[in-house]
């Protein structure tokens, strides 16, 4: 059974007006789609609903599909003064608009300053207020993270600073350590080893060091008996010294004459 044939009239029912209204207008989008991609066509459709709300459809561009037309319509009919004086209406309208917009926004901007709130009511003023509370508490949020990633860093960078410093003293102080162990180096006074062996360097190679020191007793205990018999009889002890240093030298002979062969060289 088809359906019955609809009544062209205006639709009484609200409600019933908008569902209808809202089915063709997707059945019209739908056609002006499908009849773009089919057949190549530059369509341009504009949709006013009831309550003011535009929809619009264009394959291209509804500007440029309107000039388009403006431009075609005028090259076949002659009305090219109309439809100069209408784009020009047109264009004065927009920048209307426009300018109503701007005028809109420095009011907001004045408002958000606290100026020019003498006619406001209490409930754009409540409005203003959250608006500002919701501005500041992201300022706030951000201003917290900048802040928090700048003492991130420069703890870093302190961290970093120390650890120079620290390296830095280190090599200070083992320079100045260096430094004062050469000066006491300089400044001690050679071992008493040191001065026996530089002391016996000095003397001959040839130079026996058991003969040595013999002649030197040999020669003390002389003096010390010429002084003692030249007060009393010169002569004699002239006599005295001359045995007691023969008897020196013999058994100082003996006695290395009898170490020799002990350790076998004679």
């Amino acid at each position: 059974m088809g359906r019955g044939k609809i009544e062209i009239k205006r639709i009484e029912n609200t409600t019933s007006r908008q569902v209808t209204f809202c089915k063709r207008r997707n059945g019209l989008l739908k056609k002006a789609y499908e009849l773009s991609i089919l057949c190549d066509a530059e369509i341009a459709l504009v949709i006013f609903s009831s309550r003011g709300r535009l929809y619009e459809y264009s394959s291209n561009s509804v500007r440029s599909t309107i000039e388009r037309y403006k431009k075609a319509s005028a090259s076949t009919s002659g009305t090219a003064p109309v439809i100069d004086v209408n784009s020009h209406q047109y264009f004065q309208q927009e920048a209307a608009k426009l300018h109503q917009q701007i005028q809109t926004l420095q009011n907001s901007n004045k408002h958000l300053m606290g100026e020019s709130i003498g006619n406001m009511t209490a409930k754009e003023l409540k409005s203003i207020e959250s608006r500002l509370e919701r501005g500041i508490g992201r300022i706030r949020s951000k201003k917290h993270e900048l802040l928090l990633a700048e003492i991130e860093y420069m703890q870093k960078r302190e961290a970093e600073l120390q650890s120079e410093n620290m390296f830095l003293r280190a090599k200070v102080a083992e320079a100045e350590r260096a430094q004062q162990e050469a000066a006491e180096d300089q400044m001690a006074p050679p071992p008493d080893g040191a001065e026996a062996t530089t002391e016996l360097q000095a003397l001959p190679a040839s130079l026996d060091p058991r003969g040595y020191y013999l002649q030197a007793q040999v020669s003390m205990l002389a003096a010390a008996s010429a002084a003692s018999s030249s007060s009393q009889h010169p002569h004699q002890g002239q006599q005295e010294h001359h045995h007691l240093q023969t008897a020196l030298h013999l058994g100082y002979h003996i006695k290395v004459d009898s170490a020799a062969a002990s350790k076998g060289f004679l």
